[in-house]
């Protein structure tokens, strides 16, 4: 009996160590009803737009976040610790722990199954008193060495430059990301909404887009190189508000067309109130796009826009 009270004890201490060894965390609210911005309402808020949301090199890369006065950013010491010092002792522990392949089926694959990379994911639960709970909703990618252009000349990788995810709709939410391990990709924005809007280094795209598209697809964009007019006209840099998806903005790729490497994204978290109840999963609760914000391997040929969706916990 004492041997076994002594390593409860011990457990307790390490969880309790492992929560308050934590930073405290810079979540930010993500509005159901958008954000004002100059000219109108926004679903996006910005995180670490930094390094031209991924397009820059050298002196001009992305800058990680070094601490919680970076906006969004939280700085757990590995991928599967909690975020928030609020989870103590074994609401520190994830009550979910997955990983799943993301798995390509389409033209470019010849209609055949290619893993591309794998998905993980935690969620983190504790109570708040009074039957109340909350949870904070974890999801990381890895890319992987992997060609999933059979019909093209040299390898292509598939680049992620937005990661979608749904089950909000009617929550209050709060979200946050890591930069773990330390060569992952930061979070330029995060957006309620379920369209990912098309960034690059050219004239023309913003960093906050504006509602009033009128539909939702699931990357608004240019998808054609050079670009006819030079730019994107107003409403290929729209994106509708949409409460039941949050879509973070990043840049992830085995090897990047513009030389970088960043196989791994940071953790995108989302916190909200939840249940006791056990979680289920969707086959389309996650989606990975690639919404061409470079050319391809050879310089010349555009990256296509490319939506995977992957099974995921859906929010209880």
């Amino acid at each position: 009996m004492m041997k076994n009270f002594k390593l409860k004890l011990v457990v307790l201490s390490t969880l309790s160590c492992l929560a308050s060894g934590q930073a405290l965390a810079d979540w930010e609210n993500l509005p159901a009803t958008g954000v004002s911005v100059s000219g109108g309402t926004s679903p996006y808020i910005l995180c670490n737009p930094t390094g031209n949301f991924g397009s820059g090199s050298g002196p001009d890369k992305p800058v990680q976040p070094t601490s919680t006065t970076d906006k969004c950013a939280v700085l757990p010491a590995t991928n599967s610790t909690v975020p928030d010092p609020n989870f103590t002792f074994f609401s520190g522990v994830p009550v979910v722990n997955r990983t799943t392949p993301i798995v390509m089926n389409n033209s470019y694959t010849n209609n055949t199954n290619i893993t591309v990379g794998q998905l993980r994911e935690y969620v983190w639960r504790r109570s708040t008193g009074g039957g109340n709970y909350q949870c904070i909703y974890g999801m990381q990618v890895t890319m992987s060495n992997t060609d999933y252009n059979l019909n093209a000349d040299e390898s292509q990788y598939f680049e992620i430059n937005d990661m979608a995810r749904k089950g909000w709709s009617g929550k209050t939410i709060d979200i946050a990301y890591s930069t773990v391990p330390a060569n992952a990709s930061p979070t330029y924005r995060a957006g309620r909404t379920f369209t990912a809007v098309q960034h690059r280094p050219e004239t023309g795209y913003v960093a906050q887009p504006l509602t009033g598209l009128g539909s939702s697809p699931a990357i608004n964009g240019v998808n054609v190189y050079p670009t006819p007019s030079g730019e994107p006209t107003a409403a290929q840099q729209q994106a509708d508000v949409n409460a039941d998806w949050v879509d973070f903005t990043t840049d992830v790729n085995y090897k990047d067309d513009d030389g970088s490497t960043n196989p791994a994204s940071g953790m995108q978290y989302v916190r909200t109130s939840c249940s006791s109840g056990s979680f289920t999963t969707s086959a389309d609760a996650i989606r990975l796009r690639q919404t061409f914000q470079e050319n391809s391997g050879d310089g010349v040929t555009p990256n296509p826009f490319i939506e995977v969706q992957v099974e995921g916990v859906i929010p209880n």
